[in-house]
């Protein structure tokens, strides 16, 4: 019963810090993807003193988490704890006319996420990189191979040769987001690199990590008219 009890309690918790609008709102950006607490400033046009204090909140709560950037090592990134509020979804329906997955040698996660996404959404994908390397990972083309993913490897390409200025550009590294900036039709996915360790177990968790991402947010970007 004891248990039962310190369940409820929690999630009542969850629920008080939820009933503020500037704190719903923080979490409603968060579902979409990571960002730094003065990006969610900008986007939200909230003060840096009443952000700070409804992260606070969230975090006590367990349902904000933050890590620092494997880009510059300085940043540091919000994000949704896991399983935290596993029911959430966007909720705001855009248009894309097509999706673009960024890392910085589209050697990896940028191919994986392109082709677990050609596989949830009509809406076409392409894949870049800021710093393109000259093939990709075998780690990727075996972590596919092993979870079915139509990957059709093809040759990293840099975003200059790719991008469009209509694209709706999701970044799945902190590096490729940090080159990039942000921008009104830019998300932001901190996954690790799984090419640090080249482990088969860092590449699936990488799959894992964009297929339930993908997931979440496919049903919320659909062709545009």
């Amino acid at each position: 019963m004891k248990a039962d009890e310190n369940a409820l309690g929690r999630r009542a918790a969850v629920h008080a810090a939820l009933g503020d609008p500037g704190r719903l709102a923080i979490v409603d950006a968060l579902v979409l993807g990571e960002a730094s607490p003065s990006e969610l400033q900008k986007l939200l046009g909230m003060p840096s003193n009443l952000m700070a204090h409804h992260v606070r909140v969230l975090e006590k709560v367990g349902v904000l988490e933050r890590h620092r950037s494997e880009g510059d090592r300085r940043r540091t990134y919000l994000a949704l704890a896991p399983g935290a509020l596993t029911t959430l979804r966007p909720t705001a329906v855009r248009g894309a006319v097509r999706v673009v997955f960024v890392c910085t040698q589209n050697s990896a996660r940028s191919q994986l996420a392109a082709a677990l996404w050609s596989r949830e959404s009509p809406v076409p994908v392409a894949s870049a990189g800021t710093h393109p390397a000259s093939a990709v990972h075998p780690g990727a083309v075996a972590a596919a191979r092993r979870h079915r993913i139509p990957l059709d490897p093809t040759v990293p390409r840099h975003v200059e040769d790719v991008l469009r200025p209509d694209d709706v550009v999701i970044t799945v590294c902190d590096a490729a987001h940090e080159d990039l900036g942000t921008g009104p039709d830019r998300l932001h996915w901190s996954v690790p690199d799984p090419a640090r360790s080249g482990e088969d177990a860092a590449f699936d968790h990488a799959v894992d990590e964009l297929a339930g991402r993908i997931t979440r947010i496919a049903p919320a970007i659909r062709p545009a008219l």
